[in-house]
């Protein structure tokens, strides 16, 4: 009582009662502000101000994250730009030694053969990769196109169209790696935690980390070798990368229903206070189907405090989705389930206002923004 006592002097101190006066038409008219009503008007105040401060820390986040996104888009692709000149800046000076170089026939078909065994190796990697065969046909057949009659032009011609399929190899493997890079990033991850950078490249020749090494296995020149050794390493990144992209929750719970809450601060429905909302919300009708947005394990089915009816599935390398609020259940705990199975029903349970959808993306135990994921899996598709 004595501490209460104490306060309330303190209060009453930096709050003294105050009087206003207001002078207008020959008239005065006076106004009294207690000590409680300046306490009020000071609360609004502070609350005002933590709210905007709040709003404007949220909106640098995801201005920063934006400009972070584009900048890495922009020096990818810039890039893959210098790599292009790069090989076509090789293949015009492979050109110009075929021209000058003197020779027989006989040792020129042997190079050519050593250097077709080396491409068929790195194609027979790429063989059934998603756009590999839009990619190469061009160079295949150019490669086979010799209308010469002349016995000397048709090997020159033999041994540029294998410079241009390899050209053609190499910037489809290294701009497919690119690709499954930036899905990475628009996902918010680290591309490079789910590579194995110990695995071997390309076939199982082809798996030598020294280039000049490779040379003297395939007999081929070095500068072809360290070609063929830089298409394998990033078709075997490419291959790494789509094997996570696989993995990663990156698809809709839902068929269609319209996103009705986002993720971060926003005013909770019940205590209208800014609140974290740790996931999106998703509308429907009662009962409507939620699919798994990725392949994985059941980890939980049940309830949980203020969720509801959930159900949680492990995807493997610290990722986990939850699906809550939910009526009924369609899978069990420990059932290995694919991406867009059956998984739910949309209900109400738990803390919630309305039939809807509340779902979560966990990565190392940590809530992310999963509109970061659809998104991120929207390009996947668009560009496969």
């Amino acid at each position: 009582m004595k501490s209460f006592t104490q306060l309330r002097r303190s209060l009453v101190e930096l709050f003294p009662e105050r009087h206003l006066y207001v002078r207008s038409g020959g008239a005065m008219k006076a106004f009294v502000l207690t000590t409680k009503k300046q306490m009020v008007l000071a609360g609004g105040v502070a609350a005002s101000a933590l709210w905007m401060g709040v709003c404007t820390a949220a909106m640098l986040v995801n201005l920063m994250s934006a400009s972070a996104a584009d900048r890495e888009i922009a020096k990818l692709k810039s890039q893959s730009e210098r790599y292009v000149a790069d090989r076509q800046a090789r293949l015009d000076s492979a050109m110009a030694r075929l021209n000058a170089a003197s020779g027989s026939n006989t040792d020129m078909a042997a190079s050519m053969e050593k250097r077709h065994a080396a491409l068929a190796l790195l194609l027979t990697d790429m063989k059934g990769a998603p756009g590999a065969a839009e990619a190469l046909t061009p160079a295949i057949t150019r490669a086979l196109a010799q209308a010469d009659a002349s016995p000397v032009r048709r090997v020159e011609q033999v041994r540029i169209g294998q410079e241009q399929l390899l050209e053609a190899a190499d910037s489809f493997a290294k701009s497919r790696a690119d690709r499954l890079r930036i899905a990475f990033r628009m996902a918010g991850l680290s591309p490079s935690t789910f590579v194995d950078r110990g695995a071997a490249l390309g076939g199982p020749l082809i798996e030598s980390k020294d280039p000049r090494a490779l040379a003297a296995v395939l007999d081929v020149d070095e500068d072809f070798a360290i070609r063929i050794h830089r298409a394998a390493r990033d078709l075997n990144e490419a291959e790494s990368l789509a094997e996570a992209v696989d993995d990663l929750p990156l698809a809709r719970p839902t068929a269609g229903g319209p996103q009705t809450s986002g993720f971060g601060v926003r005013f909770d429905p019940f205590t209208r206070r800014p609140a974290y909302h740790s996931g999106l919300d998703f509308s429907g009708a009662h009962a409507t189907p939620i699919y798994a947005t990725g392949p994985g394990v059941v980890a939980y089915v049940g309830r949980r405090s203020g969720y509801g009816n959930v159900v949680e599935i492990d995807h493997g390398r610290g990722l986990k989705t939850r699906y809550a609020h939910l009526s009924g259940f369609s899978v069990s705990p420990g059932q290995r389930i694919g991406v867009g199975q059956r998984i739910a029903a949309m209900g109400s349970t738990g803390r919630s206002t309305g039939t809807h959808l509340h779902y979560e993306v966990w990565v190392n135990g940590r809530a992310q923004n999963p509109g970061r994921f659809l998104k991120a899996g929207q390009y996947v598709l668009q560009n496969d």
